[in-house]
């Protein structure tokens, strides 16, 4: 694979619940998951916005049952979809803050600063991924620009796109969008796999926070092929704790005959202790949840046992073991020829989806060697130094990764013509001819859709535009081209011979799609906030050097040595100095930070011409 990058890259999973972000080492010929600034190898893809500060990560999760409506998670549920989806018209009821419809486009509403914002997925996305880019510039000591992003592989045009638009408000290059399940295939494949002699078939199993994809993979001499794969862009660790909310909530109501449902803080605080039980019953078969004052003053106390958490949640297990057949039935290969079965994503621990698993594959031993929270990242880092030419010794791996989704054109009678089909190699680029349906057709509309319905209403639809044609009978022969990149997207280009006449458009949805103008103006607005945070961080340690100062200060006065020593007019200057600054402290206006910074000074000079002689 040729180098294309200047510098360094580095790999981000861009989670729903949690993110992580790796980065290939040459001088140890392996990946690094970098750990955040609380010490985490993955970081909550949440932020919050208070009155005076915006937080991302642990610090946004940590005050979300506090802080629930201006407390923003699942953004990536929400990236490249339409506001009347029927997937985000679900959603939006769960969330605790609100989200509303502008021309379409689900905009997420919080209150910061005392002001009501607007922002769509992509920004608070951006804002994740800059977290990220922090985390990896402060482990490397040097800027961090390029960037692997992974996405589900089932991920549509529009979120994939919506996912660069992301990484540039971040001020991220992304070079490469890569399939979730491949980039775990990747770790896997170099970490236990590499030099294979003989041809082995890999089943990628990965169920994460909020999406699910399964692939099947032929790893050989270091090339890895995805033969097929499979997915739910909305179905993870998050439903099944909603689960757990509505089952608990309904407890609840049974014994106090009192509805929560209605009260965010209290749903908020339920969630976290669902998600925490679930996290318990991996590994114990039953887990008790204690919530001092739920609502109202009323505790909550409950049990669940494993048995109880399965029954709740089996519908959604089985849907996963038909996606994992579906994926087996495209692949056509037979389960015995599956040589290893590898679990990525927090919720693949599950007992229960593990022994659903381990039966299809007719008691397949699971392959859990490597860390399913950290395995995407890993990957994502390993095809980040493959592109760079900043990395000397990575690894010579070739990847072919698939199309999720069938693409096509509608032809008349509204029915799906496919182009590209489901599971084709990419990079593609495939050509088919097409004819005019009318005498004297001035143009022929081309209209693209991704999906496996024969009416192409019932597909998705990618884009449309015209080829000016000239005047002919019918029959007129026109050539259409697909051509797939290696971020999975798609260029259509129709052709008329006779005349040259040619149209060329990536595929995209203006209406979904951020335009260069607003990419521009929210990675303003993201450098603004970059500027304000690190304010809101100076002004926090000016404001705790002046707490400890006054603290000094005051216990240096108690001392007998330096009572008995100071002068009437030195004890003045050191008590209204003292007052001064407490009261810049306790003052309900939040003075600046030069005020603050020159008083500091004062304070240290005095505590060192004055009690420095002392102490």
């Amino acid at each position: 694979m040729a180098k294309k990058h200047e510098g360094l890259a580095v790999g981000i999973d861009l989670g729903t619940t949690y993110s992580c972000v790796a980065v290939w080492l040459d001088e140890h010929n392996r990946v690094e998951i970098i750990h955040n600034d609380q010490g985490n190898r993955t970081t909550p893809s949440f932020v919050a916005f208070t009155d005076d500060q915006r937080l991302i990560g642990d610090a946004a999760k940590n005050q979300a049952a506090s802080n629930p409506t201006n407390t923003v998670f699942d953004a990536k549920r929400l990236i490249g979809r339409k506001f009347f989806d029927s997937v985000v018209q679900n959603d939006k009821k769960l969330w605790p803050f609100k989200v509303i419809g502008v021309n379409d486009k689900p905009m997420i509403i919080v209150k910061y600063k005392g002001e009501e914002k607007r922002y769509c997925a992509e920004e608070i996305s951006s804002m994740i991924l800059t977290k990220m880019r922090e985390v990896a510039e402060k482990y490397l000591m040097s800027p961090v620009k390029n960037a692997v992003v992974t996405v589900p592989a089932y991920f549509n045009d529009y979120q994939r796109k919506a996912t660069i638009d992301a990484g540039a408000i971040a001020g991220l290059n992304i070079i490469r969008i890569i399939n979730e399940p491949t980039a775990a295939a990747l770790a896997y494949g170099l970490d236990k796999r590499t030099n294979c002699a003989e041809e082995r078939n890999i089943f990628i199993f990965d169920l994460g926070g909020g999406t699910f994809d399964v692939s099947l993979l032929t790893i050989k001499d270091k090339v890895f092929h995805v033969k097929a794969t499979a997915g739910n862009t909305h179905l993870g660790g998050e439903d099944f704790d909603s689960r757990m909310v509505d089952h608990f909530a309904q407890e609840f109501n049974k014994k106090n005959k009192v509805d929560i449902t209605g009260n965010s803080r209290a749903l908020r605080r339920l969630r976290t202790a669902c998600e925490r039980a679930k996290r318990t019953l991996s590994f114990a078969s039953c887990t008790t949840i204690e919530l001092d004052s739920l609502f109202n003053g009323i505790d909550f106390i409950s049990s669940i046992t494993r048995a109880k958490f399965d029954a709740i949640n089996m519908d959604l297990f089985i849907e996963c073991l038909e996606t994992v057949e579906s994926c087996h039935n495209d692949a056509k290969m037979d389960k015995s020829s599956i040589h290893d079965v590898v679990l990525v994503g927090g919720s693949s621990r599950i007992p229960k989806v593990q022994q659903m698993l381990k039966e299809f594959f007719n008691e397949k031993e699971l392959c859990e060697s490597i860390n399913p929270d950290v395995a995407v990242a890993y990957g994502a880092a390993v095809q980040a130094a493959l592109l760079c030419d900043g990395f000397k010794n990575a690894p010579n791996l070739v990847f072919q990764d698939v199309t999720p989704l069938s693409l096509g054109l509608a032809i008349k009678g509204d029915l799906m013509t496919v182009v590209i089909p489901k599971n084709t190699s990419v990079p593609v680029k495939k050509t088919q001819t097409y004819k005019t349906t009318e005498d004297n057709q001035d143009s022929s509309v081309i209209i693209v859709y991704e999906g496996e319905r024969a009416r192409a209403s019932d597909n998705n639809l990618l884009g449309s535009f015209n080829l000016w044609l000239p005047a002919a009978p019918r029959g007129l022969p026109l050539e259409v081209c697909f051509d797939i990149n290696e971020n999975g997207i798609l260029v259509v280009s129709a052709s008329e011979k006779s005349t040259g006449n040619r149209t060329e458009i990536p595929i995209t949805n203006e209406k979904e799609r951020l335009s260069s103008q607003q990419i521009k103006e929210m990675t303003r607005e993201a450098e603004n906030y970059r500027i304000e945070d690190e304010k809101f961080l100076r002004k926090a340690n000016v404001m705790n050097g002046l707490d400890h100062c006054i603290y000094k200060l005051k216990k240096a006065l108690k001392r007998k040595d330096v009572k008995l020593n100071l002068s009437s007019k030195e004890n003045d200057k050191i008590n209204n100095a003292i007052t001064k600054a407490t009261n810049l402290l306790d003052s309900d206006k939040q003075s600046e930070i030069d005020v603050l910074e020159n008083h500091l000074k004062e304070l240290d000079s005095i505590f060192q011409q004055i009690i420095g002689r002392y102490v």
